[in-house]
């Protein structure tokens, strides 16, 4: 949202991963380059690092094997999403294939947008559709047919570090309630110099700020709506977990929290500024990475809690088929390749296994050389994957799907506006209850046209 949407090196490593990035949205169309088959598809994607590592391998592995040319056009995340969303809403056919994710898809499937994939799927014997994580898999599934394939999937944990608490003689219990945490961050601010608590999320953005607040917005009792399509966005329960928040933050969070997101907060824990992170679980891979300062001194636990059994996010980078393409035979072979088995073997082998684009499949989880590699959050990765409920994430019935945002197309405008607000009062700018009620008027809005449907 990460993903963000996903993902995610030592300060170096993350420029580094960044430079490719930008590098990748430059090449644009013909990305991949050469072939010398005559059969070509175009695909538009957003520019996480995954998706560099991605483009960087078409060429000699499916290119080389299959004669189909792939022409990448790489974007940020929200100008992709822009780009994807008119190209499929007309219907224009210039992409065959764009990154989506498990808010998309849906709603782009219910719009006649998506090509089905279900007899493909079933078709493929080598993809092993079974194989995918029954979360992923659901959250991709409309009307009983697949829409889409995941490339990568995440939910979110926290991350500590382990030496720091040690040294503090700090515990970090198996699974923490936000009280603990609050009182932890406490305890470790300062704890090196110029180091903080916890980083938590501070951009304005429906994925940035509000992913992490809406899973504490859930687990302390709120919700954005009743299932009865009220807007409960000044309610007692999203108040107290907003104010929680941004307490917790302005106390003991990372400098500039503002205007931190994913990335600011992977550098910071990077470069040892704070002690506590909680984020997506795709971060994890870039912590361990080889070369990275706190490699194998990070421990990772379940997403905090109040009232929930389980708090972590859901959220895939997965490969949508437009329904106009005339290349859907072409474009199923590519997202087999992309979103197969063997793509993760070839990541691991030519990259290193940290690497993989994970969280989609049960057999990565038990894939000795990933484990290896990844055995300081691999269980814990799976574990948060598997716990989550996008139906009962919270203590109350919900109108739509959805965890860390609400599964309807006005959540994009809607979280943003409502996320400036809290970006404003995590500077001091506002207070808690005027954001809130800014974005009570615009939720009863929203809740207007949907209880009229």
């Amino acid at each position: 949202m990460i993903h963000v949407r996903t993902s995610r090196h030592t300060a170096r490593a993350a420029t580094a991963a960044l430079c490719c990035a930008l590098l990748a949205a430059c090449a644009g169309a013909g990305g991949a380059g050469g072939g010398s088959g005559t059969h070509s598809i175009n695909v538009l994607m957003v520019n996480n690092p995954q998706m560099a590592d991605l483009q960087k391998l078409t060429a000699d592995s499916f290119t080389k094997s299959t004669g189909i040319t792939v022409n990448f056009t790489v974007l940020p995340e929200n100008d992709v999403r822009d780009k994807i969303s008119q190209d499929f809403a007309s219907q224009a056919g210039q992409y065959d294939i764009a990154t989506i994710s498990n808010y998309e898809t849906p709603m782009y499937a219910k719009n006649g947008w998506l090509a089905p994939l279900t007899d493909r799927a079933k078709a493929d014997s080598s993809f092993d559709q079974g194989d995918i994580l029954p979360s992923i898999r659901e959250s991709l599934t409309a009307s009983g047919q697949i829409y889409a394939e995941p490339f990568y999937g995440e939910s979110s944990f926290l991350m500590y570090r382990k030496d720091v608490f040690a040294a503090k003689n700090l515990t970090m219990p198996d699974h923490p309630t936000w009280a603990q945490v609050a009182d932890l961050a406490a305890r470790a601010d300062g704890a090196q110099p110029g180091m903080k608590g916890i980083c938590l999320r501070g951009q304005p953005g429906w994925g940035e700020v509000m992913a992490p607040v809406t899973t504490v917005v859930n687990t302390m009792g709120g919700t954005w709506f009743d299932k009865d399509w009220h807007a409960q966005v000044d309610s007692p329960e999203f108040t107290r977990a907003v104010t929680f928040y941004v307490n917790l933050v302005r106390a003991h969070g990372e400098a500039g929290a503002s205007q931190a997101g994913f990335t600011e907060c992977l550098n910071d824990m990077t470069q040892g500024k704070v002690a506590m992170w909680y984020d997506a679980t795709s971060a994890a891979g870039a912590l361990e990475a080889s070369g990275s300062p706190v490699a194998g001194k990070v421990g990772y636990v379940p997403a905090p809690v109040e009232r929930t059994k389980s708090s972590g996010w859901l959220y895939t980078w997965a490969w949508g088929v437009q329904k106009a393409s005339k290349k859907q035979d072409d474009a199923w072979k590519f997202i087999s390749w992309a979103s197969g088995k063997g793509y993760e073997q070839l990541v691991g082998e030519r990259l290193g296994w940290s690497r993989i684009p994970a969280g989609k499949r049960t057999s990565t989880y038990v894939n000795k050389k990933y484990v290896a590699a990844a055995s300081a959050f691999a269980a814990a990765t799976k574990n948060a994957l598997t716990s989550v409920d996008p139906l009962n994430p919270g203590v109350q019935p919900r109108p739509v799907p959805g965890i860390q945002f609400v599964g309807i197309p006005e959540f994009t405008d809607l979280g943003t506006q409502v996320s400036q607000q809290i970006s404003a009062a995590i500077a001091g700018r506002v207070g808690v209850a005027d954001a809130l009620k800014a974005g009570q008027a615009r939720a009863e809005a929203v809740a207007d046209k949907h209880r009229g449907q």
